[in-house]
């Protein structure tokens, strides 16, 4: 066997983004041992991932909150220390930043990254013994792709695959998960608009299923289903067992946040609302039904996504 390290700590988005080229090299290079190196918070997500052999979780979000803490520091040195033991074949950073180059330089194996031209931090490119270009106009999903195909010797072709399983089916009535929670004011979806769809589905047959993670996001959901009747607001929850919501869902409606990408990992019907942003770089993909509505040019009406549920639930 080949053992090689994947290096792609986070976000969420971007750690689905990175599961079709785990398909890619897994059918390619079928004698290859892949290892990921995440997020902690991560980690439950990938270890689905059945062309995962083995995960390594690092905890630099928690790291920088703890920065003047002792502690820290002596699991900052334990974590360097272990994975220098370690030995790989090739490592590969498909992340592009300083913080995620530093851990590819700490990996003994061949290591391998985007060049300057084509990476988010150009100095992260010095780390790296061999630097690939990609094309920075393209769809995050294809350059994780193109990077860990060049970085593997072979070119990936077909459509994109990120190789989950489907998720054990759950009993009861059929809901649709609304996806409301967003990392930015700017991308949220306004509160009138999700009433109207929620109403909409109710009267349906579908039960509005509302996830949070953040206080705020708890709150929001628990005004939401005050206006909606029958809805229900979904207890927070590790990463695994979102999936597994997602997965069993009748729907999926989304601002852009990276548990949108996961119903389109899965193939669940999908409607990616955006706000202000431009779906073309990180949009979901995949082979799933899907509608991207809204972008810079601002949000689509409640009329607008009821009407795409429609046709995607028909």
């Amino acid at each position: 066997m080949t053992d090689v390290l994947i290096i792609k700590t986070s976000s969420l988005g971007d750690i689905v983004h990175q599961m079709p080229a785990i398909v890619d090299a897994a059918r390619t290079c079928p004698r290859l041992r892949l290892t990921w190196l995440v997020e902690e918070a991560f980690a439950p997500l990938v270890r689905l991932h059945p062309s995962v052999a083995d995960v390594i979780p690092v905890a630099t979000r928690r790291w920088r909150s703890q920065l003047g803490a002792i502690a820290t520091w002596r699991e900052i040195g334990a974590f360097r220390t272990w994975l220098r033991r370690q030995s790989f074949e090739k490592v590969i950073d498909t992340q592009g930043l300083i913080r995620s180059a530093i851990m590819t330089r700490v990996a003994r194996g061949a290591r391998h990254g985007y060049d300057a031209r084509s990476i988010r931090e150009p100095l992260a490119a010095r780390f790296y013994d061999v630097r690939h270009t990609v094309g920075r106009d393209l769809h995050a999903v294809t350059r994780n792709r193109i990077l860990t195909g060049l970085s593997l010797g072979y070119e990936p072709t077909g459509d994109v695959d990120y190789g989950l399983n489907s998720p054990a089916r759950m009993g009861g009535q059929r809901y649709v998960v609304l996806l409301h929670g967003t990392s930015r004011l700017s991308k949220t979806w306004r509160v009138e608009d999700w009433i109207e769809t929620g109403r909409w589905l109710q009267t349906n047959g579908l039960q509005a299923v509302l996830p949070w993670g953040t206080e705020a996001e708890r709150l929001l959901s628990e005004r939401l289903s005050g206006e909606i009747a029958g809805s229900r607001v979904q207890p927070r929850q590790s990463l695994d067992l979102t999936a597994q919501m997602i997965g069993n869902a009748a729907l999926v409606i989304g601002v852009d946040t990276g548990l949108m990408h996961l119903a389109a990992a899965y193939r669940v019907p999908l409607i990616g609302i955006y706000v202000s942003t431009d779906p073309g770089l990180t949009g979901p993909v995949g082979t799933g039904r899907m509608a991207v509505l809204g972008g810079k040019s601002g949000p689509p009406p409640a009329g607008q996504v009821i009407d795409a549920a429609e046709g995607l639930l028909a």
